[in-house]
């Protein structure tokens, strides 16, 4: 059973009910009898905790089945042949579940990969469901998803629902909008936690682990944190932590990206860069080009806005001060998931809404310096407001 006393800082359930009752009034103008969900880990994996305030966890893939009229199901990893009833059981933290399934599968095992998927169809079938709709199909397990369309459940018609949910999902409540700000804040704190502590001689990994030990302190439940240093005339390049044993020297640039959840599972981000002594020129020249790019796309953050627009007119920046045009993603949504959508590039179909959580973390890299900015913006009626972090957008020259 999972014990909803033990949940740290759960959603309220009249936040979960307001989700239940905007997605099924889409799926009843679209003509969708039930969704039908995966998640593999809490980093991208919001649709999970989305409909149920539980994440999915690390390589167990879980399980939601969202009906139009009914409550929901879940199948989770666990005792072979586990059922229970949530809505019968006082205190349990499964709000809106009807029926709670265990199986004993694991995505590491190839023999147990219909395990989950034989017990959705089962219920689909039970049900009687003519149009199923999946959401975050990318999500998904290849055997879940073929099991399902290949024929176990007959009669029904399988279609893309992940555009209906996220539509919705981007749009932040004030209750949502409150949590986001605590990440926020909680990341600031972090950042300063590792600044106290930089100094040559310390490995890249220490500071971070100093980051991550802050923001679990505060709150955090998942994240991740990338950093790298390298001797000033370098780029450092922010890299995950199988790559960051290098011993910071006199003279370095460190790069840190904190990118880590806050109470009640929301995501935000934020990066800044130290120099253990003098930052150089170019890289007090790049980052007064960087910031520029921040105000401007965050100038350009106006409900109404298509995301395609807001990606050329960063690019045509960038080129306009000799700088390598955005390759990657250098903007997008944030809340259950690390990256949410809308993206800021040109294959995004979005425009900015008011309510959205954005992150902006413009950066270029050549072959001399690496440099950026990263922290979020909540995009009011008018466009985005300030900045939801409050640590100086600067180089800490330590």
């Amino acid at each position: 059973m999972l014990d909803m006393e033990r949940v740290v800082n759960p959603i309220s359930t009249g936040e979960l009910e307001r989700r239940w009752k905007a997605v099924r009034a889409a799926m009843a103008e679209q003509g969708i009898d039930v969704l039908v969900m995966q998640g593999f880990n809490e980093y991208i994996g919001g649709y999970v905790k989305y409909f149920t305030d539980i994440p999915a966890r690390n390589g167990y893939p879980d399980t939601v089945v969202f009906p139009r009229d009914d409550h929901m199901m879940t199948v989770r990893q666990g005792p072979k042949g586990g059922v229970t009833e949530p809505l019968e059981i006082e205190g349990s933290a499964d709000r809106g579940v009807r029926k709670a399934h265990t199986a004993h599968y694991f995505a590491s095992v190839h023999y147990a990969k219909h395990y989950d998927a034989e017990l959705v169809a089962e219920e689909l079938k039970a049900r009687g469901y003519e149009t199923v709709g999946l959401v975050g199909t990318s999500m998904m397990s290849a055997a879940f998803c073929e099991f399902l369309k290949n024929g176990s459940v007959p009669g029904a018609k399988f279609v893309d629902a992940t555009d209906l949910v996220d539509r919705i999902k981007v749009i932040k409540s004030e209750e949502e909008l409150e949590f986001i700000r605590k990440t926020a804040a909680l990341q600031d704190a972090a950042m300063e936690a590792a600044l106290k502590v930089f100094r040559p001689g310390m490995k890249d990994f220490e500071i971070a682990h100093e980051a991550q030990h802050v923001g679990q302190d505060l709150g955090s439940e998942q994240g991740i944190y990338l950093c790298a240093s390298a001797p000033m005339g370098e780029p450092a390049r922010i890299r995950l932590r199988h790559f960051q044993g290098r011993e910071i020297r006199e003279g370095d640039q460190f790069s840190l990206l904190v990118e880590n959840n806050g109470p009640g599972g929301f995501y935000a981000e934020l990066g800044r860069t130290f120099v253990a002594g003098k930052a150089s020129g170019e890289l007090k020249e790049g980052l007064e080009i960087i910031l520029e790019a921040q105000r401007r796309t965050i100038d350009m953050m106006k409900p109404g806005t298509p995301c395609s627009e807001i990606f050329a007119a960063h690019n045509a920046f960038m080129r306009s001060k000799n700088r390598p045009e955005e390759r990657r993603v250098y903007a997008h949504g944030q809340g259950y998931d690390l990256v949410e959508r809308p993206l800021i590039r040109d294959d995004e179909p979005m425009t900015i809404e008011a309510n959205m959580n954005m992150t902006v973390h413009p950066m270029y890299a050549v072959d001399t310096h690496f440099i950026w900015i990263c922290d979020n913006y909540l995009i009011g009626e008018d466009g985005a407001g300030a900045c939801i972090h409050k640590t100086p957008q600067k180089i800490f020259e330590v």
